[in-house]
């Protein structure tokens, strides 16, 4: 072959092999805690559940119950109904009769400058009455061990000064998926995470750029919360468990991203519309707000994910065998990728078969999150924000 010829081949095949390798790796060494009765011991003073909810008419109920039934030291269930408009306020008024430790904070004005979760989630930590805060999505339903999971990796208070306590342990629960859209997108959110970074990594260093996070499941010691000034240190931020969990460790302090397959289940996004629109409000954000950073990203998923799919039949056709066998490899490695992945975390063989679909479906998100920021509107649950800098600077 020639040197671009191999070139080629290379890029075809040594980064598929690279991820392969990586997502291997995480699917062994990723935690996902255990339940083990001890763990209560991290939570000497009790535990409070603190549940956001705006519009979550079709999931409270399943939400709260849940998180009632759950194993471990609960001791109250805070629900901030943010102005709903669709029926969860009567449900919560139901439930407050069936549920003795569910308290209603009923929502207020969001006050200039502040994301509409962030502010609920403070309202929620003003409220709680103890030390430890797990704060779960509305869509979340805690599994029975899943308090207790998540517990585990915390450790007892006495261990965080300078040792290896954590402040924070962050998990993505067990995704539900109904929708063919669903199906194909979903699994991605999985990819974005174990294809990229050791999780062990995570925990073990306390760099702040090394760092994953999901809001959806996220346990927090008052103490870590109030370091960083609380909600308010990450008021105007749209992917706040990551500007909040930044803030975590760049103040020294240990955060533990898990595997919450067996915590919680959810379902993100019902239907189409929905999981674009999910997806869209954060996902430029998330990778930074910046034009190279979204260049980056789309260049190296095309290269990983898409390119040797099309490079495999065309090198092929032209009679350049070895491109077509290093494309081969490349396309083995994606399919292995995902194969570990549908083991691990329960996805469909439609979604493996279907992979470089779901990435250029995900690479046109993306570009629609970037038109969404750059023209200073951002829609979410019924509110609008304008971009990162001008939210920053309000």
């Amino acid at each position: 072959m020639t040197l671009g010829a191999t070139v080629l081949a290379a890029l075809l095949a040594v980064p598929a092999l690279l991820v392969f390798g990586l997502t291997a790796f995480n699917a062994v060494f990723w935690t996902r805690g255990r339940p083990l009765p001890q763990a209560t011991d991290a939570a000497p003073g009790g535990l409070s559940v603190l549940i956001p909810a705006r519009n979550e008419v079709a999931t409270i109920e399943r939400c709260v119950r849940a998180a009632d039934a759950a194993r471990g030291p609960v001791t109250e269930i805070v629900v901030y109904d943010d102005d709903s408009t669709d029926g969860t306020a009567e449900v919560l008024n139901r439930l407050q009769a069936e549920v003795p430790r569910l308290r209603v904070v009923r929502g207020d004005a969001l006050p200039a400058g502040w994301v509409g979760k962030p502010y609920a989630l403070q309202r929620l930590s003003d409220e709680a009455c103890t030390d430890l805060l797990l704060n779960v999505d509305a869509d979340v339903t805690l599994r029975e061990d899943g308090v207790l999971r998540m517990l585990s990796l915390l450790g007892r208070p006495d261990e965080v000064p300078g040792g290896l306590g954590a402040a924070v342990v962050t998990a993505v629960p067990h995704q539900r998926t109904g929708s063919f859209a669903e199906r194909l997108m979903i699994p991605l959110l999985h990819l974005s995470y174990v294809a990229w970074l050791p999780m062990p990594l995570i925990y073990r260093t306390r760099d702040p750029r090394v760092l994953a996070a999901n809001g959806q499941l996220l346990l927090i010691r008052r103490s870590a919360l109030q370091e960083v000034g609380g909600w308010a240190g990450v008021r105007s931020a749209l992917v706040d468990d990551m500007a909040l969990c930044r803030a975590v460790k760049s103040g020294g302090g240990r955060v533990v991203f898990a595997d919450g397959d067996r915590m919680a289940d959810c379902r993100m996004y019902d239907g189409a519309a929905a999981l674009r629109s999910g997806f869209a409000k954060n996902f430029y954000e998330g990778i930074g707000g910046r034009p190279f950073g979204m260049l980056v990203v789309m260049a190296l998923h095309l290269l990983i994910f898409v390119a040797p799919y099309v490079a495999l039949p065309v090198a092929a056709v032209l009679g350049a065998y070895g491109v077509a066998a290093a494309a081969a490899v490349g396309v083995a490695a994606n399919l292995g990728t995902r194969l570990i992945m549908a083991a691990r975390y329960g996805h469909g063989l439609l979604s493996v078969l279907l992979h470089p679909v779901a990435v250029l479906a995900m690479m046109g998100v993306l570009l629609e999150s970037f038109r969404w920021s750059r023209r200073g509107d951002i829609r979410w649950r019924g509110r609008s924000y304008p971009a990162r800098a001008q939210r920053e600077t309000a």
